[in-house]
């Protein structure tokens, strides 16, 4: 014998006209966001899919499909050298940025009991944001040159005998500028995740004798999953698509797929700069689908 839920049984006495309105009343109201991101984002995309099989001449593009664009990307060293970079970098950041974001995340959402005082810890993270993008990217220039204020610190503390040329133009520089930069979208999601969790739960875990390694291990950061996912996310996307940060910091010797994009757009080379989209477009896919079959966001949040 089957026993039905009352939910089950309450949307089996509803007359069938009535559901069918309901359902067309659903479809209205997720009508408009559909239009939108068929127009905005669909289009634009498989848009740019066609055009990276135009014709590239010298000074002009024709709708004539040819795989010459996709040849001369994947037949370069120098542009699949770009590629790694890219994907380097972004590793790079988004363990730089995790290091330094969980840790404060932790203080924040966890050992601050005010919750007025972990409010105003987390907009003094956001202050940079008050700042033009590109100012807070030259602002490190001044920080990490021969003569900025890190060399002059170390030299200072006896720490090194000369300035570090490696600071600056190099592609340390930029992992430091973009760490900087990205570092709060990895901290906002986490210190919201851990800002759910029941301080009962880990009481009673001490009083079982769980020590704060374990703990941690076995309660803090199974629960700050899907923040720290988010956070990945965030970071992964913006830090894929950089150009401008790379350009500032590295004096244009660190080239990532952004730059890429930016030097053929400039030079009028659409075909080969829409392949470069496309590339990107496609990492960044691989990259947020494989972050969301680690914690299913939708579930956890």
């Amino acid at each position: 014998m089957t026993v039905l839920s009352s939910t089950a049984v309450e949307e089996a006495a509803v007359p069938a006209p009535t559901r069918r309105r309901r359902t067309w009343s659903a479809y209205w109201l997720i009508a408009p966001g559909v239009v939108w991101m068929a127009l905005f984002l669909v289009v634009p995309i498989l848009m740019i899919v066609y055009v990276s099989f135009w014709t590239q001449t010298t000074f002009k593009i024709e709708p004539v499909l040819t795989m010459r664009s996709w040849q001369a990307f994947f037949g370069s060293d120098t542009y699949l050298g770009a590629l790694w970079t890219t994907i380097r970098i972004w590793l790079i950041v988004l363990c730089t940025t995790f290091l330094v974001g969980y840790p404060t995340a932790l203080f924040v959402g966890l050992f601050v009991r005010n919750k007025t005082l972990a409010n105003a810890l987390l907009v003094l993270c956001v202050i940079p944001f008050w700042t033009s993008f590109l100012i807070r990217v030259l602002a490190w220039r001044p920080m990490l040159g021969k003569e900025g204020a890190i060399n002059i610190i170390l030299q200072a503390l006896h720490v090194t005998s000369a300035p570090i040329d490696a600071l600056l133009f190099t592609e340390l520089s930029v992992i430091i500028g973009m760490t900087q930069i990205y570092c709060v979208f990895m901290v906002g999601p986490i210190a919201f995740m851990l800002g759910r969790i029941d301080p009962n739960v880990i009481e009673a875990a001490r009083d079982l004798g769980a020590g704060f390694f374990r703990i941690f291990r076995t309660i803090i950061l199974p629960l700050s999953m899907p923040g720290v996912i988010v956070g990945a996310i965030f970071v992964s996307v913006m830090v894929l698509g950089e150009f401008a940060t790379a350009s500032a910091l590295s004096g244009r010797k660190v080239n990532m797929l952004g730059n890429i994009i930016v030097t053929q757009v400039g030079s009028l080379k659409w075909a080969f700069a829409a392949v470069v989209g496309v590339i990107l477009t496609v990492l960044m896919g691989v990259v947020v689908a494989a972050f969301l079959r680690v914690v299913d966001l939708r579930r956890e949040l």
